[in-house]
């Protein structure tokens, strides 16, 4: 008599609304570049799902003194195709992402960095020119491979871009521009093996198909519209799948092109942003499921700042403000809107926008562009008027990246050409400020100024609202997301 056991290999379905460009982690500016890149690569250290700092594919971490951190790395981790992973992986991602071999805004998190040393093959010192506030969350950056890309010409058209060999949770053979995405479990995963073996991704650039894909079973994790959430589901659908809503890390914005003479007299700005009721955006497009944003930081950080309110509409004062600067009816401001085509709230707040702006006698047109062409023709070159956008932050406040003026530059996240002199020297401030309740004073004065220029108008903060196959076992809500222990779950 034989025995045979049989595998069955579980796969787990999710969406994607646009294609990544590029997979190195260290180049890697879009969303979903970043979604993908955070399956194949690790860091150092991460965030739990409480929220707080813990090692990944360092072992330990301690602090020697105020500018000396030590890492102290995992025995036994290898990259996906065999190679083993060592301290000289660490210095060679930090040498690269300082270099000018590549454009990318993640350098600006290693600005205070003094120098790395390799301590053997698994450690590592770190020595900062001064304290600085950031100082163990630098380290969550992803860590590629020396063995890999150290004798690469050019980094930014690398094969290995679109074949990533990683350390991560799964593994990927390459991708396709517009094609499903297929990743495969890493089997050498320093925690585990993830228990379900294969994830695909399906590519839906219509938000109206990956609904049609939940409510027929076909896909185990997506995201619901408020709209959907309240107007569009029905008992079968609640009994498939478990609910998991939050506020999300994220805002919407109507951000200016501060360098394009429309926008550079302030009483612009103010006019739009008294013409542009938000709470009428919020209260249409979500039915209760998000907010107003009133800043840059986000509510229950002790970045926000309480007192800045959502502005009051004044469309009266508004045209006043316009006629000041040169704008009347026979001489109407007129403007472009840009945005992206696979997010339909954001074309719908750039509509609702639109209206209203109507009502100061602004005249509006809106152009919506496919992500990569969006991203790569419009946003980055700095080639608009106006765009919506959104960005999505992490659990802790920097300014740095996006609000200083240093941040202008080919490849920086300040696209808009915002510059405050005071917001500059506050943020430099903020960098050297280890004192948490002196860092969120000095933070909450930054939100205030940032707000009261205008470079952006803020607009909302959606809830998060996901729905995960209720057939998947050991899924739980956590503050960075359901998908915090993926590895862990069980699909029949």
């Amino acid at each position: 008599m034989i025995l045979s056991t049989t595998i069955f290999a579980s796969t787990l379905h999710l969406s994607i609304s646009s294609s990544p460009s590029k997979l190195n982690p260290l180049i890697a500016t879009d969303s979903a570049s970043g979604e993908i890149a955070d399956w194949i690569f690790d860091s150092l250290v991460g965030y739990d799902k409480e929220g707080k700092v813990v090692p990944k594919l360092a072992e330990s971490y301690r602090f020697e003194n105020n500018t000396t951190l030590i890492f102290k790395l995992r025995e036994g981790i290898k990259w996906s195709d065999g190679k083993p992973f060592s301290a000289e992986d660490v210095l060679f991602t930090y040498q690269l992402i300082t270099s000018p071999k590549i454009y990318t805004p993640y350098a600006d998190e290693f600005r205070y960095v003094k120098r790395v040393e390799v301590l053997g093959k698994d450690k590592i010192k770190v020595t900062y020119k001064e304290p600085y506030f950031k100082a163990l969350q630098t380290w969550m950056v992803s860590i590629v491979p020396k063995h890999i890309l150290e004798k690469e010409k050019d980094i930014m058209t690398s094969f290995f871009n679109q074949h990533p060999i990683g350390t991560g949770k799964y593994t990927i053979d390459g991708f396709e521009v517009s094609k499903d995405i297929v990743l495969k479990a890493n089997p050498n995963y320093y925690i585990h093996k993830p228990n379900i073996d294969k994830i695909v991704y399906h590519f839906m650039p219509d938000p109206s198909t990956e609904f049609l894909m939940l409510k027929s079973g076909k896909l185990d994790v997506g995201s619901l519209t408020p709209l959907q959430m309240e107007r569009e589901i029905d008992e079968e659908f609640k009994k498939r799948y478990n609910f998991f809503e939050k506020m999300s890390n994220s805002y919407t914005y109507l951000g200016f092109n501060l360098k394009n003479p429309k926008f550079k007299d302030p009483k612009i700005r103010q006019a739009l942003s008294l013409a542009v009721d938000r709470k009428e955006l919020v209260d249409i497009l979500f039915f209760g499921h998000g907010r107003v944003c009133t800043g840059p930081f986000m509510p229950k950080t002790s970045a926000f700042n309480p007192d800045v309110g959502i502005p009051k509409v004044d469309r009266k004062r508004a045209k006043a403000l316009l006629k000041e600067a040169g704008y009347d009816k026979g001489h109407p401001l007129a403007f472009e809107i840009v945005t992206n085509s696979n997010n339909k709230i954001r074309l719908y707040a750039a509509q609702i926008i639109q209206h209203q702006l109507a009502k100061i006698g602004v005249k509006v047109t809106i152009r919506a562009m496919e992500w990569q062409a969006f991203l790569n023709t419009v946003v980055m070159p700095k080639k608009f008027e106006a765009v919506v956008l959104g960005w999505g932050l992490g659990l802790m406040p920097d300014a740095y990246s996006i609000w200083h003026s240093d941040g202008y530059r080919k490849g920086g996240f300040n696209f808009i050409g915002y510059k405050n002199s005071e917001v500059d020297r506050l943020i430099k401030k903020a960098e050297k400020t280890i004192d948490k309740e002196e860092f969120g004073k000095i933070y909450r004065k930054i939100f205030a100024l940032i707000v009261k220029d205008n470079p952006y108008l803020f607009l909302y903060i959606p809830n998060s609202i996901t729905v995960v196959n209720r057939d998947i076992k050991n899924v739980s809500s956590s503050i960075i997301g359901v998908m915090h222990n993926v590895i862990d779950w069980i699909k029949p």
